[in-house]
């Protein structure tokens, strides 16, 4: 314990410089951007600055990069709460509480917790780090791939909870994502499936045209549908409130982020999960803990802070594998590893006693990021939500062309663009018929890491394997109580009416 405290100290020695405090505020201000505008993933705005660090020195450009992980986790959560935008798809979850809390004129309200818990998980994600890297990393190497095919089953038990009463709808719906996953070549024989002789789809659909169209021109399609001008006489009567809580407020939530955050952190560490599949896993447990679960979907500020407290924390969970293994735990993780081999730097056990400086210094970047973000976000809040000000008749066009400008951007392609616009069909033919969207998203997710790990399984070890390891049988009876939950407590309810 103390010789990680007292290399901690090392790190912030290291980075207490202005050129590194430079290097992760311009880190965080291009994640927070590159974060917010959909399309943009952390992994692609990570990328997208890989170049520039050549040739600054192995700390600056880690912490700069660092600070753009941290920056982007956030920042996908303004535009999901501000247009129902989900910048980035982890951020899908913080939309299904923020952007009906906007909708009610509390986006300040919104704004502040998705960066109070954002901050928050990420400082958890950050200490779970520091002080469990070598443990924690053993253990996400002992898993096998029948241990995270029952941790996807697992993930798939939320689909109750995101259904609500309507469990049947978020069932199909959740079947209707992973029959998507289908669409491509087969990641294990390479075979065509359902492609119908069309290239663009032998890697399947992008994952963000489709969350964009589904969640923002479905939503752009049905105002439309029920769109009256008295509206904008309305919205001038009850204006949005943009005044974020004081501190106090926050402390209510407390719990919820220090559950979602842990949770995130232990989720990220194991390699493909993320946070996509972290955020959804604790919006479940979180509804599952909440005294008022019929809230939830329709603007529970618990939603929104286990969404990016998970999400956040992730990104420590992530670093654990890399560091210490050199297994890049999640997309822009692998990204940071290929920086770290730029600069002629091995990720491994052996990094910790060679690189001590490195290590620690981006170890003490992660705290001074998400003060930084928390300033950052702060001031900025106070102009973003005010997009809950603008005209109906202005904003939807900009939320169209914004879809359409991010769909594009990704690939270049103009098959993503008729990706986007046919999910936007798709989106608003769920909302009509009120079937959720979410669900689809987990089926996205979750679909390839389940037909893949389940078929690593029967080549290894057969059926047997299923069965065969503690691991994946508490992870399947875990997932049976989620799913029997449920159902007894609505029996209970009918017993007592």
């Amino acid at each position: 314990m103390f010789e990680i405290l007292h290399n901690l100290g090392l790190g912030f020695g290291v980075i207490a410089n202005y050129q590194s405090f430079i290097a992760i505020l311009i880190g965080v201000i291009v994640g927070i951007l590159g974060g917010a505008i959909p399309g943009i993933s952390p992994s692609m705005a990570v990328a997208l600055l890989l170049p520039m660090t050549y040739g600054m020195s192995p700390t600056f450009a880690m912490v700069m990069l660092m600070g753009i992980y941290i920056g982007a986790n956030y920042g996908g959560s303004i535009t999901a709460v501000a247009i129902n935008t989900p910048g980035t798809p982890s951020a899908t979850v913080t939309a299904f509480d923020g952007y009906p809390m906007l909708k009610k004129g509390r986006a300040g309200e919104a704004m502040g917790i998705s960066l109070w818990a954002s901050t928050f998980g990420g400082l958890i994600g950050a200490i779970i780090l520091i002080f469990f890297s070598v443990p924690l990393s053993k253990v996400a190497l002992n898993f096998w791939p029948s241990e995270y095919f029952a941790l996807c089953v697992m993930g798939l038990t939320t689909v109750a909870t995101l259904g609500g009463a309507n469990w049947q709808k978020a069932l199909v719906t959740c079947l209707f994502g992973l029959v998507l996953n289908t669409v491509g070549l087969d990641p294990t024989f390479g075979i065509k499936r359902f492609t119908f002789g069309v290239t663009r789809l032998f890697d399947g659909f992008e994952m963000v045209p489709v969350l964009i169209g589904l969640f923002a021109l479905g939503e752009v399609l049905d105002n439309l549908e029920h769109y009256h001008a008295t509206d904008e006489k309305k919205q001038k009567e009850e204006p949005v409130s943009y005044k974020l809580p004081k501190l106090s407020y926050y402390w209510h939530l407390k719990w919820s982020i220090i559950r979602a955050g842990l949770a995130g952190c232990l989720i990220g560490i194991f390699p493909g999960a993320g946070g996509t599949i972290a955020s959804f896993i604790a919006y479940d447990v979180e509804k599952r803990c909440s005294k008022h679960p019929e809230e939830f979907g329709h603007g529970a500020p618990e939603g929104v802070a286990a969404s990016e407290a998970a999400n956040s924390g992730s990104v420590g969970g992530a670093m654990v594998p890399l560091l210490t293994l050199g297994i890049p735990g999640s997309s822009t993780a692998a990204v940071l590893l290929s920086a770290l081999m730029i600069h002629n730097l091995n990720p491994g056990p052996q990094l910790f006693t060679s690189e001590p400086e490195l290590v620690y210094g981006l170890f003490a970047s992660m705290f001074v990021a998400n003060v930084i973000m928390v300033l950052i976000g702060t001031y900025g809040a106070r102009i973003w939500v005010k997009v809950g000000y603008i005209k109906k008749t202005i904003l939807y066009p900009l939320i169209f062309a914004f879809s359409i400008l991010g769909s594009y951007s990704i690939k270049k392609s103009m098959f993503d663009v008729g990706t986007c616009l046919a999910f936007g069909l798709v989106g608003w033919m769920f909302k009509k018929y009120r079937y959720p969207s979410s669900p689809v998203v987990l089926g996205l997710v979750l679909g390839k890491l389940i037909e893949t790990n389940y078929i690593q399984t029967l080549m290894v070890t057969g059926p047997i394997g299923f069965v065969q390891r503690p691991m994946t049988v508490v992870l399947f009876v875990i997932s049976f109580v989620a799913i029997l939950y449920p159902i007894i407590s609505d029996v209970r309810k009918a017993r007592q009416k």
